[in-house]
Parts: C-alpha cells; sequence; structure tokens
C-alpha cells in the first residue's frame, strides 16, 4: 500500500554548519534521532533500546544542506525521509524542513513523532 508524503518545518536558532553535522553523521545522529547510530559507509544502523535494529541508506545529501535516507523496508519504493536546511534570503532565519513517509491515518502520529524529536534535537543544539 502507498505511503503518504508529509512534509514539516521547525524554525531552528543555530548555525547551519552545526545542525547538518547532527543531520548527516552517526555520532549526531545518536545525539537525538536514536539511542545509537553506527554508520558503515552509505549505511546508517540505527538502534533504540526498545525496539530492534534498523538500517537506512544515505541516497542523497548535499553538504551543509540536506541529506536524504531510504529505510530498507522501503527499499524498491519511493519512500525517503528527508532533512533540509532551509535559510530564508531575507530574514536570514533558518528552518528544517522534514519529507516523510506515513502510512494513511497516521499523519497525525508522525507529525508528533517528528515534533517530539526536534524538540531532543533543539535541546542538544541549545536552540530552544
Amino acid at each position: 500500500m502507498a505511503k503518504t508524503k508529509v512534509q514539516y518545518e521547525f524554525p531552528m536558532h543555530c548555525q547551519s554548519e552545526i545542525l547538518y553535522e547532527y543531520m548527516a553523521s552517526a555520532e549526531g545522529l545518536s545525539e537525538w534521532f536514536a539511542d545509537d547510530v553506527v554508520e558503515k559507509g552509505d549505511d546508517f544502523y540505527f538502534s533504540w533500546s526498545n525496539g530492534p535494529e534498523e538500517k537506512a541508506t544515505l541516497i542523497r545529501y548535499k553538504p551543509e544542506s540536506f541529506v536524504r535516507f531510504r529505510w530498507e523496508e522501503d527499499e524498491g519504493t519511493k519512500n525517503y525521509f528527508e532533512m533540509t536546511i532551509v535559510i530564508d534570503d531575507i530574514t536570514d532565519d533558518l528552518a528544517l524542513n522534514i519529507t516523510d513517509f506515513c502510512d494513511a491515518g497516521d499523519e497525525e502520529e508522525n507529525r508528533l513523532y517528528w515534533e517530539n524529536l526536534i524538540e531532543n534535537l533543539k535541546l542538544k543544539l541549545g536552540a530552544s
């Protein structure tokens, strides 16, 4: 069954270079996204204390700009999750845009999941 594409925007108060490290490195991701992250080439292994390890492959990225991962369970589909740094040309305000895919009917749960993750990231960055 096809998943639904969802997008969120979170204002961030930090430097883009620092934010990118938290998005694109195993060390950074383990600070806020999962309990532990191991990077092996383009494959990232995410583990949480309450569940099994999950593998995602880094399928696209642009330094200081965005990262796009595809979960192993989504291989062969167009599903992915992407984190993009957006800087407003006029105000220089920085935002983190999230693109994700979830099952139809799970949009609210997915939004709450990302809001919780981003709150955790903001605490780690001191960017609340």
